[in-house]
């Protein structure tokens, strides 16, 4: 379960050379309890690499009542990227990289997205999920925290390690 944050990364990509438009993104909540219980234990998994194409941001808080993808801008200062919100337009050969962030403080959520197009003329709705299932996050407050320091292998993560990961 990923804890305070869930980070994705959704290529969308048309199927030919007709262009699709990508019209708007919609998260879609389907539980909303209380937190995961406070005797687990909270792994960083933060670090990773960059993408080769120009990604799209969006930030989503699912404590809000309705969350709302919101575009954000990027934040790579090699590649500024502004925040642009939908529509997009993509095809085979023009495809766009979607960096979603869902967060929550208060809850364990489950929840997808729905991803809304058209193209000549029609339009649908695909919805993006972890593999059948709504993904999972859960808030961490209370619980110890660990990130990966090689060679020295999983080490406690102290507060300020905690917010400088996180923008907190």
């Amino acid at each position: 379960m990923h804890g305070r944050t869930t980070d994705l990364r959704i290529t969308v990509q048309g199927r030919g050379s007709a262009a699709v438009v990508l019209e708007a993104l919609h998260v879609r909540v389907v539980n909303r309890t209380v937190p995961a219980t406070r005797l687990g234990t909270a792994y960083s998994m933060y670090e990773g690499c960059g993408a080769v194409l120009l990604p799209r941001y969006f930030s989503v808080n699912l404590d809000t009542h309705r969350p709302l993808a919101r575009s954000m801008p990027g934040n790579d200062p090699d590649r500024p990227s502004p925040a642009i919100d939908f529509p997009y337009q993509v095809s085979l050969r023009e495809p766009e990289v979607l960096l979603l962030s869902a967060r929550t403080e208060s809850c364990t959520c489950d929840w997808y997205l729905d991803l809304d197009w058209s193209s000549q003329g029609r339009s649908g709705t695909v919805r993006i999920d972890d593999h059948g299932r709504p993904f999972r996050t859960t808030d961490i407050k209370g619980l110890p925290h660990y990130w990966y320091r090689n060679p020295r292998g999983w080490i406690p993560m102290t507060a300020a390690h905690d917010s400088a990961e996180t923008g907190d």
